[in-house]
Order: C-alpha cells, then sequence, then structure tokens
C-alpha cells in the first residue's frame, strides 16, 4: 500500500502541475506510471487518469476564471467541436489498419516546453481583443475540429494541442489559453472517464483515489501560482515543468 500511494502521489505531482500550468491532460503522465509501476490494464490506467483529469481541470479552470482568465463563450464552442470530431476521428480509426502513435503526446509535451522556454507567448489582452467575434468563432470551430479528430483518430496530445493551437492560431494569451484549455478538458475527460468506467467497470479504488487528491491538490496549487505568475515568469515556468514532463514521460516508456 505504501509503495502504491507513493507511485500515485508522483504521478498526481507531474499530472497536477502539467494540468494548473499548462492545461496538460492528466492521462500523459499518470497512465505510464500506473502501467510501468504499478502493472494495471492499460485500459484502467487510462480510466484513473481520465477520472482525476476532471477535478484537477475543473479546479484549475475555477482559478482562472476567477482571474478572468477564461473564455468561456468560445471555448464551449470548441469544446463542442471536440467531442464531435473526436467520436468522429475514433470511428475513422477503426476503418483503417492500426498506426502506433502513442509517443505523440509525449513528443508534444517536450517540443511545446522548449517552445515557451525559446520563444514565450507575449500576447496581451488587449492584442487579444482586436480579434473579432465572428473570426474567433470560426477559429474555434476550426481548431476544436483538428483537436477532436486527431485525438479520436490517434487517441493523445488533446490538451497539448489544444494549448498551442489557442497561442499561435487564436493568439491568446498564455493565461487565457491555459484558463479555457483546462475548461474544455474537464468535460471531455468527464465523458472519456464516465465511458471507461462503464466499459471496463470501476477501477482500483485506491489507486483512484490517491491519483484524485494528489491531482487535485497540485493542480490547485499551479493554477493558484500561474495566475499571480507575470507573462514571462509563466512562460519560463509552464516550459520548464512541459519540458520535465516530457523527458519523464520518455524515461518511463523507455523503462516499459
Amino acid at each position: 500500500m505504501p509503495y502504491k500511494f507513493f507511485i500515485c502521489f508522483i504521478a498526481g505531482i507531474g499530472a497536477g502541475l502539467g494540468t494548473g500550468f499548462a492545461g496538460m491532460s492528466a492521462a500523459a503522465v499518470i497512465s505510464p506510471m500506473l502501467i510501468t509501476f504499478l502493472g494495471l490494464p492499460a485500459y484502467e490506467a487510462v480510466g484513473i487518469a481520465l477520472a482525476s483529469d476532471v477535478l484537477a481541470s475543473a479546479v484549475s479552470a475555477y482559478t482562472y476564471g476567477k482571474n478572468k482568465n477564461l473564455d468561456i463563450k468560445n471555448g464551449s464552442i470548441m469544446m463542442a467541436a471536440v467531442l464531435i470530431f473526436t467520436l468522429i476521428g475514433s470511428f475513422i480509426a477503426s476503418l483503417v489498419p492500426n498506426t502506433t502513435m502513442g509517443n505523440f503526446s509525449m513528443f508534444m509535451t517536450l517540443l511545446l516546453g522548449i517552445k515557451f522556454i525559446i520563444k514565450p507567448v507575449m500576447t496581451t489582452k488587449e492584442t487579444m481583443a482586436t480579434i473579432s467575434a465572428k473570426k474567433r468563432i470560426v477559429q474555434s470551430i476550426i481548431s476544436g475540429t483538428i483537436i477532436g479528430f486527431i485525438c479520436g483518430f490517434i487517441g493523445a496530445g488533446g490538451g497539448m494541442m489544444m494549448l498551442l493551437l489557442l497561442t499561435s492560431v487564436l493568439g491568446y494569451e498564455l493565461k487565457t489559453a491555459v484558463g479555457t484549455s483546462v475548461f474544455i478538458m474537464a468535460f471531455t475527460a468527464l465523458t472519456g472517464s464516465i465511458s471507461h468506467f462503464a466499459i471496463g467497470g470501476m477501477p482500483d479504488i485506491w489507486c483512484l483515489s490517491f491519483c484524485l487528491a494528489s491531482t487535485l491538490l497540485w493542480a490547485r496549487i499551479a493554477a493558484k501560482f500561474a495566475n499571480k505568475a507575470s507573462a514571462v515568469t509563466l512562460n519560463r515556468a509552464t516550459g520548464f515543468i512541459l519540458t520535465i514532463l516530457g523527458s519523464a514521460i520518455l524515461i518511463v516508456n523507455i523503462i516499459s
């Protein structure tokens, strides 16, 4: 039991910090940790990770929203597109030959971390306000379509892709991008976790409880820090966290 708690606590630290700082999906960290060090079946590990993602993303979204760093209107539009095209992507993936894309999320996390360190996002809310509402809606639909289809097709990369498109394509400043990302992830993770538990049954209760508690705690800490930090500090912190997590996941995959 102490070993199980330790692994879940460490996984929760990485997942919580990734969620609170960068809107990263907890599944990218928790799943490989539970599979490699606790020997859980992959389907069960993903279900636990998604359930942890729900609370972590929700508390992060609340914190960002409280600090006016959340775009609910366009986030809701993007979320609808993500959910619809995730289903479409999943259906199409079932019709084509299997392709191994398991490392997609890992490499995206690592590269995006390096990107934030080398080329930080310095967009301001004033700059965001210059984009017309109609253009923002169209961008949200297109971005949600791309994210949803890729996530449904290869099963990974949602949180990181969302952050990349929100900052690079939609022109969001970093705090609003992360806040909007975790808002969307809370609902997509809820949908995913319910379907996993409905199909595969209840997972290991202790693992689920430990991961939920640890991820929620560290996501709350990270989100509070991120909303008080300057743009420069937040970019560096986000880049550092993503780079470390991407490297750690790479090492875990090598070990397994």
